[in-house]
């Protein structure tokens, strides 16, 4: 039998603990199929006491992150340490600079710093791979890096946070409100204590900013993602979507058309016949169409120690097997760096879309009229409107409106007519509607 891959763990966090646990438990089937073992040289984390439910005595300590690239019984760095910067970059440079390979679940690195990291892995012949970076267990950049790899993309889109839908599914079933699901995701352990960067959808565009660019060829451009998140959707928009025939989901979508790159994070309607809209909890699902293979549906479990640790060791298994040498080994993202497209920003003023506005205003008269005035004004026609009924003399009510399909560009416009009402008593609630 051929020599073990050698490891080294970085971060013992829930995926770290979890890889540990796959490697263990599946040892006999991992090697069957790796063709070789895979064996663990090092560990590494923050705190050498905490207990994490798995026995680390057989593994040799490393305190410092620095030197665990340069150790001559290591052939491949595991960095699950997170963060976009610091430790988790550095050790990640120094384990291509040394030719070992790398595999991460590092969704904010890759997005920040994955060209600079390919054209490492490249200079070096070193292996980079990342599955569990975006959608845990979801083979979806294997399946867009090789069993699409003979089409041309032409979109994709897809619910890219657990977290997210996990928060609106419930909504959904309960009519709850979104604070009070949020506080019963922390408490669950689907949220973090600092849900930010799920909540407003940073999470979300970290991972379709790495999808982008397997999918079309482009360089990773993470700044032009155009980001909103959920923390506005009110339980009244989960309920009046239902009655339009939708659900509510955070969608990340992208399309890439003459040297154009559009990406969008941003709270949807979703047909109820649509794919999308029977995913919830905390599931992802990624929608892909190539111009030859169709529609393709990638989904699962979009986090978790098991999912995410599955992830983790089936890039360690390709890597062991040799196909992330020689040729292999200049496609982390599908084309070598030199050849990936640097994609100018779409402009989305004139993309054509329905949307669903929702105007939280004060119950007085010549409100509405104030609202429709500005929708003629800026050439959005609308299709349905509903006012609820006041709650208290003189409170405020929610005015729901759904347009029919017009440049993105015409409501913005709409809405910036509207910006210094004192009619509005909160900034209104913009959603895309994905198509029938």
């Amino acid at each position: 039998m051929a020599e073990p891959l050698r490891i080294a763990l970085a971060g013992l966090g829930t995926v770290g603990s979890g890889v540990i646990r796959l490697i263990e438990t599946n040892a006999q089937l991992i090697t069957r199929r790796a063709g070789r073992p895979i064996a663990i040289s090092a560990v590494s984390a923050r705190d050498r006491n905490r207990d994490r439910g798995v026995d680390l005595s057989p593994y040799e300590w490393q305190d410092d992150l620095t030197t665990m690239a340069a150790r001559d019984d290591v052939d491949v760095v595991v960095e699950l340490v997170g963060g976009s910067d610091g430790p988790a970059l550095t050790l990640a440079r120094n384990a291509l600079r040394q030719g070992k390979g790398l595999v991460s679940a590092n969704k904010a690195m890759i997005a920040h710093h994955g060209m600079e990291l390919a054209a490492l892995a490249e200079e070096h012949g070193a292996p980079l791979r990342f599955e569990a970076a975006v959608a845990g267990g979801i083979p979806v950049i294997k399946g867009l890096r090789e069993g699409a790899a003979a089409n041309r993309i032409e979109r994709l889109y897809g619910i890219l946070n657990g977290t997210c839908n996990y928060i609106v599914s419930t909504m959904e079933d309960t009519g709850r409100d979104f604070a009070e699901v949020l506080a019963e995701a922390q408490a669950m352990g689907y949220a973090e204590a600092d849900p930010t960067f799920d909540i407003e959808g940073t999470d979300a565009a970290h991972k379709l900013s790495i999808l982008s660019a397997i999918a079309f060829g482009s360089r990773i451009d993470f700044a032009s993602v155009e980001v909103s998140g959920i923390s506005r959707i009110l339980a009244a928009d989960i309920a009046q979507a239902e009655a339009l025939g939708y659900v509510i989901r955070l969608i990340g979508m992208a399309e890439a058309d003459d040297g154009h790159l559009f990406q969008r994070v941003q709270p949807h309607l979703v047909p109820f016949d649509n794919l999308l809209a029977h995913v919830d909890g905390a599931t992802n699902a990624v929608v892909v169409e190539g111009n030859f293979s169709g529609r393709l549906l990638f989904q699962g479990a979009g986090a978790g120690d098991g999912p995410t640790a599955s992830a983790v060791v089936a890039d360690i298994i390709d890597i062991a097997r040799g196909m992330d040498t020689g040729f292999e080994a200049d496609r982390a993202f599908s084309i070598p760096v030199a050849g990936l497209e640097a994609m100018v920003p779409a402009a989305s003023g004139s993309r054509l879309s329905r949307a669903y506005l929702r105007f939280t205003v004060a119950d007085r008269p010549g409100v509405l009229a104030e609202i429709t005035a500005a929708m003629r004004d800026a050439s959005v026609s609308i299709e349905s409107l509903i006012q609820q009924g006041r709650h208290e003399e003189g409170g405020e009510v929610l005015v729901v409106m759904v347009t029919h399909e017009c440049p993105e560009a015409s409501i913005a416009a709409a809405l910036r007519l509207l910006d210094h009402s004192d009619s509005l008593t909160a900034p209104p609630m913009w959603m895309g509607i994905i198509g029938d």
